[in-house]
């Protein structure tokens, strides 16, 4: 590199790809995750709105049954830990230990849908029904349609690891993989408790 003043800087020694603020994709998650936080937000208010509106709650309908639901929230939960640790061996540039928890990690993703296709028929109620039906429906599809990108985005991550030389550009997108799943999982939470508890606690 070149200056204006005709001096040559050596950049041969600075790293490829950089992680978290020092990498352009980490900002680009970081803005997708402000919006969709703001999506999200908007859907919970809305349950909020139209429970408080309402002396009964569900109208008409049974509570979801919590056993589904629950069991989501502790797998949901038990993802952290492999996130965690996936996330240090990529930043660490721990090639094999970061491939090695990709695919745990990809597998819960897997899981995690297969629970969630047991868990929308015992929601107990259709989503044309009524307000609480849309409502509900609409705060469990959002959270899937997350659960679906992830599980895409993080099959393609690690199925990249295994076919291509692992560079630590790769290790970068792993590494705002696992920030974006902890981003899943994080907003389950209230949409768990609002789906799941508020019918309870109105009743």
């Amino acid at each position: 590199m070149t200056t204006r003043r005709g001096k040559t800087l050596d950049l041969s020694t600075l790293p490829a790809s950089g992680f978290r603020s020092h990498g352009l994709w980490w900002w680009a998650g970081s803005a997708f995750m402000l919006m969709e936080t703001a999506g999200f937000a908007l859907g919970c208010a809305a349950y909020v709105y139209l429970m408080n509106a309402n002396v009964q709650w569900p109208l008409g309908n049974r509570a979801p049954d919590l056993f589904w639901g629950t069991a989501q929230t502790v797998l949901l939960l038990a993802t952290l830990p492999p996130t965690w640790i996936m996330m240090r061996a990529a930043r660490r540039l721990d090639r094999a230990k970061a491939k090695f928890w990709a695919v745990v990690l990809a597998v819960l993703n897997a899981l995690a849908l297969v629970i969630r296709a047991l868990e929308l028929p015992h929601l107990n109620t259709r989503w044309d029904l009524d307000a609480y039906g849309s409502i509900t429906w609409t705060l469990i599809l959002l959270h899937t349609v997350h659960l679906i990108t992830d599980f895409v985005d993080t099959g393609f991550l690690t199925v990249f690891l295994f076919t291509h030389p692992v560079s630590s550009e790769r290790l970068s997108d792993l590494d705002d993989d696992g920030i974006y799943w902890a981003f899943v999982v994080a907003t389950w939470i209230p949409i768990y408790l609002l789906v799941y508890w508020a019918p309870r606690w109105m009743a």
